[in-house]
């Protein structure tokens, strides 16, 4: 009797496991995919290592483009979800359609339609904001910056609100362009997204 209970019980420690090990999807730009550097550098890179430091079996894909708007991303979600069935997605875009000046409104709506879509697949979302350079007019960027907390609020997600807090606009953070951010800023990026995704691993 005690010999099965204790095999059951290896049973059930290893049925947890499993359940807790998954894939975290990462849909993002040029942020994300380490424009300019080595990928090895990168901010996701470092965030599949951190899991594995402190014992995740998650495994984490890298599924962003440098360049892509949210529409690329939408266009590009349904295939990503139906491959690798995530746990968790991870959504970084909306800066090149801030740059672009599209229509905050536009980015709002292919945001959300993600949002639902990966919901529907069963995945948590967590959501990195962001901002664009004060250049576009206060009310520009004031309409930018709201659609990351307004998606945040209606979908009752958990997000950053600012994922290059800390790097963007710090010369030493930046690579030349002054828009991407170096190697120095790619733990700094790692650690402004840590403590929202830790909780929903």
């Amino acid at each position: 009797m005690r010999a099965w209970l204790l095999s059951s019980a290896l049973g059930l420690l290893l049925l947890s496991q499993g359940a807790v090990a998954g894939t975290v999807l990462v849909v993002g730009d040029s942020i994300s995919a380490a424009f300019g550097l080595d990928t090895r550098q990168g901010w996701v890179n470092l965030l599949q290592q951190r899991l594995q430091q402190q014992g995740f079996d998650d495994k984490v894909v890298n599924a962003s483009i440098s360049g892509d708007t949210s529409a690329g991303g939408l266009a590009r979600l349904p295939a990503l979800l139906a491959e690798h069935r995530p746990e968790l997605v991870v959504l970084e875009l909306g800066g090149n359609d801030g740059l672009r000046g599209q229509p905050p409104a536009q980015l709002q709506q292919n945001l959300a339609s993600m949002i639902e879509q990966s919901k529907k697949a069963g995945a948590k979302v967590l959501l990195l904001g962001m901002r664009i350079p004060p250049n576009y007019g206060p009310r520009y960027t004031r309409a930018f910056e709201a659609v990351y907390a307004d998606l945040a609020k209606e979908h009752q997600l958990p997000w950053v609100p600012f994922f290059l807090e800390g790097v963007g606009g710090v010369p030493q953070m930046m690579q030349a362009d002054g828009i991407h951010p170096a190697t120095a800023a790619q733990g700094k990026l790692l650690e402004n997204v840590w403590p929202a995704l830790k909780p929903l691993l």
